[in-house]
């Protein structure tokens, strides 16, 4: 009989460091890189407030999403499932498939631009054709805890947009009063930015992700292992929940907050106002910050695209896997879960193909990403209603905090897209 306990966590730093860093880091993919870098050159300064304003927003609605999955033993589309008619559950997970794999594309698409600038000689398509293989196979062959090692260690490629930021020089008077009193324009354009900005922050991908990992670290039986059959656990995993997400939204929140304020006080500056592309922002930060800032933007684009595509696959690979009951799970065996990695498959090289056809993908990612601040709501939705039963969460239905937090992460989500259609 298998033993019902948890399986024990690593008392150091990293050992506490788990969904909520991974799910933060891959949130600032290639596809967030452009969105940001478009933000910073466009705008300026009077962007910083959305990162700022996105941090405890998205911290907040992602442990809602977590605790659901550590509580229940369950994902958020499996809970979706148990609670709320399957057409919606249809809807929602579509939505998440192909929102998903346009920010492959994109990711996959900016990952070769960037790799032809570091490593001439080779083509665009040749490289798109090895990421899109290369994160297949790892997904695939790798044992979950090598897999998501290799992940953590991933989250350090963020730090060379940190670097960026010191081979140029910087008003922080004018960002710290530009992160808190921005000068917002009501104009169309201004405002589908605010959409884009908060939909590549704040993303359908993630809520799935960091619910199903909670899961998949209780390994096998998880519901046995679930907070409802453990009750007498729930403080401390808690208490990590919260640590882990807090400290994983903080840094996806700099890294976007460094993209910005880089990009305003290079590009913007210098009248660079359209970025089509992050590799493209990585090209013309070399005239004007120079090569180190150069070198650090482009491996970064690298570095975190190898960490997002996985999570964007395997996030529709978990939601969809629950939606039809299937055996699933990175811990698994290629032959024990054969629908859930066919679709890590199936969106993974999707994206991959996408590269192939006569479409911008980077202006598909932008779009992509407004429709991601739009479809977040209604999920955000079900995750505060799920949360709050009883039926559901047990004694373990979220405190008036977070309660409080998620819903006004909601409705700003809803303002934004109300006011980008009125405008």
């Amino acid at each position: 009989m298998a033993d019902p306990s948890p399986r024990p966590r690593k008392p150091s730093l990293l050992g506490r460091l788990g969904p909520g860093l991974i799910t933060g880091a891959a949130d600032d993919d290639p596809g967030g890189v452009a969105t940001h870098s478009q933000a910073g050159a466009a705008f300026g300064f009077n962007m910083l407030w959305s990162v700022v304003l996105a941090y405890p927003l998205l911290a907040g609605i992602q442990q809602i999403v977590a605790r659901i999955g550590r509580v229940t033993g369950h994902g958020l589309a499996a809970n979706v499932k148990r609670v709320f008619p399957t057409w919606l559950l249809a809807i929602l997970v579509l939505s998440l498939l192909v929102a998903n794999t346009i920010n492959i594309a994109a990711d996959i698409a900016a990952m070769s631009e960037a790799a032809t600038l570091v490593i001439p000689g080779m083509s665009k398509l040749a490289f798109a054709l090895v990421i899109g293989i290369g994160c297949v196979l790892l997904e695939v062959f790798m044992s979950y805890k090598r897999y998501v090692g290799v992940l953590k260690w991933l989250t350090l490629s963020l730090l060379a947009y940190v670097g960026v930021v010191f081979t140029v020089k910087i008003p922080w008077g004018e960002v710290a009063l530009r992160s808190f009193v921005p000068d917002i324009s009501l104009t169309p354009a201004f405002l589908t930015m605010v959409v884009a900005v908060f939909g590549t922050t704040i993303s359908p991908y993630m809520f799935f992700w960091q619910s199903s990992q909670e899961v998949e670290d209780l390994g096998p039986d998880a519901e046995k292992r679930s907070l409802l059959k453990t009750p007498e656990l729930a403080d401390p995993e808690l208490r990590r929940i919260r640590f882990d997400t807090w400290t994983g939204m903080a840094m996806c929140s700099l890294i976007a907050f460094f993209i910005v304020l880089t990009t305003s006080v290079t590009l913007h500056a210098n009248g660079v106002t359209e970025i089509d592309s992050a590799a493209q922002a990585a090209q013309a930060l070399r005239p004007i910050a120079g090569e180190l800032a150069f070198w650090l933007f482009s491996l970064g684009i690298i570095g975190t695209g190898l960490l997002a595509v996985p999570v964007l696959a395997g996030s529709a690979a978990y939601a969809i896997s629950e939606s039809f009951g299937w055996p699933m799970g990175l811990d698994r065996k290629l032959g024990q879960a054969p629908g859930f990695y066919g679709i890590i498959a199936a969106a993974t090289l999707g994206g991959m193909a996408l590269t192939f056809a006569d479409i911008n993908p980077i202006k598909a990612l932008f779009w992509s990403a407004v429709l991601n601040g739009l479809v977040a709501v209604p999920i955000m939705v079900v995750a505060m209603v799920l949360a709050s039963r009883k039926s559901v969460m047990g004694p373990f239905v979220i405190g008036r905090t977070l309660k409080i937090l998620g819903w006004i992460a909601t409705g700003v989500m809803a303002a934004a897209g109300v006011g980008m259609f009125l405008a």
